[in-house]
Parts: structure tokens; sequence; C-alpha cells
């Protein structure tokens, strides 16, 4: 849940003050909080995470709350990531994040995301539990470009990831 939660502030964080995503994954308003669905399925298909196992282990384990509800716990190996793919703008929102949420629990960090007004809140609020968060919620009178600039950027982003 951490991990999902660190990669929904990098998102939409970055998404505010640059008008586009960092993954380039959507986030869905489920019960716990914002959750990158397509991750989520990845996390729990075998073939997929054995192309990740020399960087990282993931562990399936039942909610034992919910049986249809999973959680993972994920170990990162000795082989560090490749951070050279990252901008330095988003290296400097990453470290940001990392430092914000580095005491907090998974819990915490869901608390934070249900607070009045995030984009979680307002997608439960308009559309309904599971349903598809707009980044457009993130943007705010801290955002650096306008909503034509960041909505370019953003289908500019969209039609590039359709291209790969």
């Amino acid at each position: 849940m951490k991990l999902f939660k660190l990669l929904y502030f990098l998102d939409f964080i970055h998404f505010k003050f640059y008008g586009t995503t960092v993954t380039g994954l959507d986030y869905f308003a489920w019960p716990k909080g914002p959750v990158p669905r397509k991750l989520y399925d990845d996390f729990s298909n075998e073939e997929i995470l054995a192309r990740y196992k020399e960087y990282f282990r993931v562990i399936k384990e039942t909610d034992e709350d919910d049986s249809s509800s999973y959680s993972f716990k994920i170990s990162l190996n000795k082989k560090s990531p490749g951070l050279k793919l990252f901008t330095p703008n988003e290296l400097k929102i990453m470290d940001d994040v990392a430092f914000q949420f580095k005491d907090s629990t998974a819990t915490e960090m869901s608390e934070i995301t249900h607070l009045k007004n995030t984009p979680w809140d307002k997608t439960i609020k308009q559309k309904g539990k599971n349903q598809l968060i707009d980044y457009e919620l993130a943007i705010d009178e801290d955002s650096r470009l306008s909503l034509d600039e960041i909505r370019e950027r953003y289908q500019l982003e969209r039609e590039l990831n359709n291209k790969q």
C-alpha cells in the first residue's frame, strides 16, 4: 500500500507542476485510497514479476478482512534501480516525497489521501468508489501552468505512451 501511495503522490505532484505524470499510471479511488490498478494487477501476475526479480521481490498476501483483496510486501534486491531514466524534476519530487513520508506507515499515508478535497475524496464524492481519479483534480493555486498548458502536455504524454 505504501508504494502505491508514494507513486500516487509522485505522479499527482508532478502533474500539478508540469502537466505530466512520472509513471503514466492511472489511479482509481479504491476504499483504502488511490490505487494504480494496472500495477496492482501486474503484481498479481507471476510472469510479469519474473521480469523484475533482479530488482525486487513481491509477496502476495490475502487481506484478512476481505479475501477478495490482496496486499503485497515488496523488498528490494541489492541491485539498485536505474535512476538515469528520470529527469531532474522527477528526481527532485521523488526525493521530496520520499523525505516527507520516510517515517510514515501505509495506514498514515492512506489517511492523508483520504483528507477532504484531495483527488481521491473528490472522486469518491462525485463518481463513487473504484472510479478513475482525474489528474486535473491535483491542480490548485500552486500549479505552475495554465489549465490549457497542462491539458496539452498531458494529451501529448498520453499520445506518446500509446505509441509504445
